[in-house]
């Protein structure tokens, strides 16, 4: 969804700042280290962590004209009344979650792998997660035994892409070492 968010503004010329979630920031420092990389000039694209005032800052700075969110309705509500009788565009994706929905012809432990990855890929903080299961009927006690049982294996603290998080601490720790 980062690259997403941000691949328009600079292929038409513009800056971007990126407030990422507070509770998963990794990913978007660990693209600033591909931005570095690439060669980006300095400044095109910026990343600013922080909590929820951080973000306030962001949406209230009169060089900000345009904020794109995805997140909560809350939130979402509270950057309208900020930027209504401004001159600022705004794009919210608020609350939005996606339904997994399995049929009676379906592969059942697939299903259920895409219904554990659908709720947790990125701890949950992504606008469609899987947060609804529609399930046939004919097949709704097997789904939910097989789902019951998957879900007793995990752990909280046990993402599904360990190697993958180890890597952005690894990366996000050798660019403050250079930087210092």
């Amino acid at each position: 969804m980062l690259a997403w968010k941000i691949a328009p503004a600079p292929a038409a010329g513009n800056t971007v700042v990126l407030k990422p979630a507070e509770t998963t920031p990794l990913t978007a420092l660990l693209f600033a280290e591909i931005c570095q990389q690439a060669d980006l000039p300095p400044g095109v694209v910026n990343i600013v962590t922080g909590a929820g005032a951080t973000g306030r800052a962001i949406v209230a700075h009169p060089d900000v004209d345009k904020v794109a969110f995805t997140g909560s309705t809350e939130v979402g509500k509270a950057i309208a009344r900020a930027v209504a009788g401004t001159k600022k565009k705004v794009t919210l994706e608020l609350g939005g979650k996606a339904a997994n929905i399995v049929f009676d012809d379906a592969p059942i432990d697939r299903a259920v792998e895409g219904i554990v990855n659908g709720i947790f890929f990125n701890r949950g903080h992504v606008c469609c997660a899987g947060s609804r299961l529609l399930v046939q009927e004919s097949v709704a006690d097997e789904v939910l035994e097989r789902l019951k049982r998957r879900m007793s294996t995990l752990r909280v603290g046990d993402p599904p892409r360990q190697e993958h998080r180890r890597r952005c601490h690894q990366l996000l720790q050798s660019s403050w070492r250079r930087s210092a």
